[in-house]
This record gives structure tokens, C-alpha cells and sequence, in this order.
């Protein structure tokens, strides 16, 4: 009896189309918290942000740029390139460190509101 409920309920169709299939799987969004979680920390947030603006910057600049000590800011950094947020360059003894664009529209991507009217054909 119990397997003849499920079955009816899974051909009932939904009040709202398209929630019976996610486009986010499974592992995407554990990749996403990842990068979210590293993210969830102002200085981590800033660090992205001067990045970003800059376009890329050098790890020798930041401590000053934040106000922080160099081993907090290194830290902060490895927590962003762990999490592939930023990709880093040795030049010299300098690390250098650009953001990765395809995980940040990765990222943007999950929050993007779909109109549902475009999606009803005329």
C-alpha cells in the first residue's frame, strides 16, 4: 500500500513547475559552500574585494591595504586559494593574487533569479 502512495504521489504534478528538478546538484553546492564559508569572514571579503578591483595584487601590499599582520593576511589568503576563489603566482618572492572569475560567476550564478514568465512559451 505504501509503495502504491509514493507512485501516486510522484505522478502528481507539482504547484510549481520546475521545483521537482534542480539545477544545482548535490556537489555543486557543496563546492559553493566552500566558497561561501571562506567568503563569511570580513577580512577574507575585503581581501576578495581589493583583489577584484585591482584586478590582481601582491601579497605584499595587502597587510598595509587591511590594516593586518602579514601572517594574517597569509593565512586569509590560503584560506581563499584552498577554496578556489583566488589563484596564486610566485614572481620572484613575491606571491601574486588574482581572483578566478569562473568560480565567482559560479558563485553568482546560484543567486540568479529566473523571470518564470520567460520560460512560458506563447
Amino acid at each position: 500500500m505504501l509503495d502504491a502512495t509514493v507512485q501516486e504521489s510522484a505522478l502528481r504534478p507539482l504547484c510549481c513547475p520546475g521545483l521537482d528538478d534542480p539545477s544545482l546538484s548535490e556537489a555543486e553546492a557543496e563546492e559553493i559552500v566552500v566558497m561561501l564559508k571562506a567568503l563569511a569572514d570580513p577580512v577574507r571579503l575585503r581581501l576578495m574585494n581589493l583583489i577584484a578591483r585591482g584586478g590582481e595584487a601582491c601579497a605584499c601590499d595587502l597587510p598595509a591595504a587591511l590594516g593586518r599582520s602579514q601572517p594574517t593576511v597569509s593565512h586569509h589568503l590560503k584560506v581563499l586559494v584552498e577554496a578556489g576563489l583566488l589563484e596564486r603566482e610566485k614572481r620572484g618572492k613575491w606571491a601574486w593574487f588574482a581572483v578566478r572569475t569562473e568560480q565567482l560567476q559560479a558563485l553568482g550564478g546560484v543567486f540568479q533569479i529566473v523571470d518564470p514568465a520567460a520560460h512560458i512559451s506563447t
